[in-house]
């Protein structure tokens, strides 16, 4: 218990440790632990965020989750960006290389600030036709396309924020990576009643309040990860020398993350499908449907934080010729996201409405999401394996193979399933909750059995 306690201690504090010798098990404890508080801390950012707005009505809630199905394109660059990154810097870091890790991490930054603009014009002008276009009601067209506009106009904190925490995970501090987020939650926290209700000289913004608070929690914590970045974190740092265009390195992290972007693209554009499907049986249904995917995120965060620390064991090992040990590491991560989401889905299965009332009291917005979280219960023992697998793949800098199963499973199988489910069958709204399980069951399996081959030992970076 003693030498349990002391691992996530070292988890929460931070580690030298060389994650290319040494156990295993506790390798994925040190990385894992603060992955998955990490990305606790990022979700909880939309969830805040639902728990305020939700008290503007249902229209408002619709906006936030008509705004984050576009937002989610935003987050497929900048996910996508951050596998090239930390499959480059792992593999630097796994071959003793920490200058040109730095080198890696660096061109990341700019590339991110470059791919943050497109956004920005897009969300700074055209707010209420992409409200328009998602098929949202008149009031969030009219009061909701405020949120919509800071929430894109100022995507580059998002942009940086995943981009430099993949540097730290990648390096192996991921310890780092989940501090900065404490501090930029502690100021949404704060910051988001105050926006959206107003207070004192502070006037009531309503639902746009909500996306400049987290707007300002967000850039807030950019700025201390620079500052680490620059100063030294315990096993990577950006000296001044290296504030330069490095064009090989930059195309080598921008072709390694071309397939992650690709691979999150197909699946959020497939996602703003399943909003754009569900929103035809109207406002309740889509925020029934935004509340129980924010409840999605937080349950999944342990698998996440899992499937992140494997990826970075991955990069490493590989980096230091040990192909067998990477193996190992995405196997024992994945049995161990198995066993947690099986205990999720027993809870989603029978406290289904208990979960969606900690959001709202609306009886048809806590019926669609229940409905929800109950139907897509059911696919979570393998959707475990769709998680691990698939960052191992991007661990190793194979981020097509991901990208391929993504197009088969979603593109060609969830959207037209949930079109014909939902719409042609009459199933309505679960027709569109059921095409996510079977999509995800395939994604699962045919990770698993691309896996085994092992042709991603074998990837150069």
């Amino acid at each position: 218990m003693k030498s349990i306690l002391r691992d996530l201690a070292d988890a929460l504090r931070g580690t030298a440790m060389d994650y290319t010798q040494g156990s295993l098990v506790r390798a994925i404890l040190l990385l894992s632990v603060p992955m998955i508080l990490e990305m606790a801390l990022e979700s909880i950012f939309a969830v805040v965020d639902v728990f305020w707005v939700s008290s503007l009505g249902p229209s408002a809630i619709a906006t936030v989750g008509l705004t984050e199905s576009v937002l989610t394109l935003v987050y497929a660059v900048a996910i996508g960006l951050s596998m090239g990154t930390t499959a480059l810097v792992a593999r630097r870091i796994g071959e003793k290389d920490r200058r040109a890790a730095a080198d890696a991490a660096m061109q990341a930054i700019f590339v991110g600030v470059a791919a943050a603009v497109p956004f920005s014009i897009a969300g700074l002008f055209f707010a209420r036709d992409i409200l328009g276009l998602m098929g949202a009601d008149a009031w969030s067209i009219e009061h909701g396309s405020g949120y919509t506009a800071v929430a894109l106009g100022s995507n580059v904190v998002v942009m940086l924020i995943w981009i430099i925490n993949a540097i730290f995970r990648g390096a192996g501090d991921a310890a780092i990576a989940m501090r900065v987020l404490w501090l930029a939650n502690a100021i949404n926290l704060v910051l988001d009643p105050l926006f959206i209700f107003g207070w004192g000289p502070v006037p009531a913004f309503g639902v746009q309040g909500a996306a400049i608070a987290t707007s300002i929690g967000r850039g807030v914590g950019v700025a201390v990860q620079l500052v680490v970045l620059f100063r030294g974190a315990r096993h990577i740092r950006i000296t001044r020398s290296q504030v330069r265009l490095h064009a090989e390195v930059m195309g080598r992290l921008v072709r390694t993350s071309l397939g992650g972007i690709g691979q999150f693209i197909i699946a959020t554009s497939s996602w703003i499908g399943l909003v754009r499907i569900a929103s035809v049986f109207g406002s309740e249904v889509v925020a029934g449907y935004t509340i129980a995917v924010r409840i999605f995120i937080l349950t999944l965060l342990p698998a996440w934080g899992l499937s992140n620390a494997a990826a970075t064991l991955v990069g490493q090992n590989l980096g230091a010729k040990q192909p067998e040990r990477a193996e190992r590491s995405v196997w024992l991560t994945g049995w161990c996201a198995m066993t947690f989401l099986g205990f999720v889905s027993i809870v989603y299965v029978f406290l289904n409405e208990a979960l969606m009332r900690l959001f709202t009291d609306d009886p048809a917005v806590v019926a669609a999401g229940a409905e929800c979280l109950r139907i897509v219960a059911y696919g979570y023992l393998i959707y475990a394996w769709g998680q691990v697998m698939p960052q191992a793949f991007n661990g190793a800098g194979d981020t097509w193979t991901p990208t391929k199963i993504n197009f088969f499973c979603f593109w060609l199988l969830e959207i037209p399933l949930a079109w014909i489910l939902a719409l042609k069958l009459g199933l309505g709204q679960k027709g569109v909750w059921w095409s996510i399980v079977v999509a995800e069951t395939a994604m699962g399996v045919s990770a698993i059995l691309l896996f085994r081959r092992g042709r991603w030992k074998t990837v150069k970076v």
